[in-house]
């Protein structure tokens, strides 16, 4: 009977010593060390440069879209109308510019060879006269006024057929240097004003620039925004990673592309991720006490890991937990 409640007492006295052992145990262990991330993606708030009244908005909050999907139009009477004006003075600089280049019409300078033809004729007509008066006041039979008529008369028609045919080659070249150059700059600048509108006014509808989620509207239908007011905030789910708060005397178990496992709670599953970037800069001091003489402050660093593999449900916000133990 003392034998059986010996072996009682001796078993419980083991039992309490592994209890005591293995609460030891547990009290000694040291506390894993775990960084808990956040995961951010990029955001892009769309915007027009015109101030205007929203008259249509395509998407909802929560709608995935793709890249060229059209988000939202503007109402924009006035660019309308500044368009229409620099169309019109575009139409003008044209004309003046073609007319510069190619002179007159043809009815003009057909006209104005005429005159030509009519002076060269005149001409001859006067320098034969000369040559008969010439002869004659030689001989003695016409006076020296008849004379000097004569030779007054062909030096008139030779100083007209010169400025006729002056006229003929002014109108066959058209105008001179000068003036195509200040009409080619004028149709220039209207070309310009006229692109510079028109890029205005398509300003005015707004598209995806990338495969994205709605993530927010701040502004709805008929409401008056002026320029650059955030309209539609997207979310690119495709280009994500995880920002981490690393105390200084962690970092040196990590660089940039080593593989870390990170813990995701929300999707109870556990991810790959590569170290992308580690801040140049400090973020903040955390206050830590240290074996060594006196006390200092311990610096924190952002580094951004990303995910191995893109994935659409790893959404922004979500918690992502590093065991920094076993990073080796």
């Amino acid at each position: 009977m003392n034998r059986n409640n010996n072996g009682v007492y001796a078993l419980i006295i083991v039992a309490a010593l592994a209890v005591v052992s293995v609460a030891a145990w547990f009290a000694i262990k040291p506390e894993p060390t775990l960084i808990q991330g956040e995961v951010v993606s990029t955001s892009v708030k769309v915007s027009s440069k015109l101030p205007g009244r929203i008259d249509s908005l395509f998407v909802r909050e929560g709608e995935s879209v793709t890249k060229g999907s059209p988000l939202f139009v503007l109402s924009t009477p006035e660019v309308n109308a500044k368009l229409q004006q620099a169309e019109a003075v575009r139409q003008a600089a044209r004309a003046q510019d073609s007319k510069a280049k190619f002179g007159a019409r043809s009815e003009e300078v057909q006209a104005v060879y005429n005159l030509w033809q009519k002076a060269e004729a005149g001409y001859e007509l006067a320098d034969k006269s000369y040559a008969r008066i010439e002869k004659l006041y030689k001989n003695g039979v016409v006076t020296a006024q008849k004379f000097d008529e004569a030779s007054a008369n062909r030096q008139a028609m030779e100083a007209t057929r010169q400025a006729a045919k002056a006229q003929y080659e002014m109108a066959l070249k058209g105008a001179r240097i000068e003036d195509k150059n200040a009409a080619a700059a004028l149709l220039n600048q209207a070309d310009a004003v006229v692109a510079e509108v028109s890029s205005m006014q398509s300003d005015a509808r707004q598209y995806a620039p990338f495969d994205a989620e709605v993530a927010t509207i701040i502004a709805e239908e008929g409401e008056l925004i002026g320029a650059g007011y955030p309209v539609i905030t997207l979310v690119n789910l495709n280009d994500s990673h995880v920002s981490f708060n690393v105390k200084e005397d962690l970092l040196p178990k990590i660089k940039v592309g080593k593989m870390v496992k990170g813990y995701v709670p929300a999707l109870d599953e556990e991810i790959t991720l590569s170290v992308s970037a580690i801040a140049v800069q400090a973020e903040y001091a955390t206050w830590s006490a240290t074996r060594t003489k006196g006390e200092f402050d311990i610096r924190t660093f952002e580094v951004k890991m990303t995910p191995q593999k893109q994935r659409s449900d790893l959404r922004p916000g979500m918690s992502v937990v590093v065991n920094w133990d076993t990073i080796e």
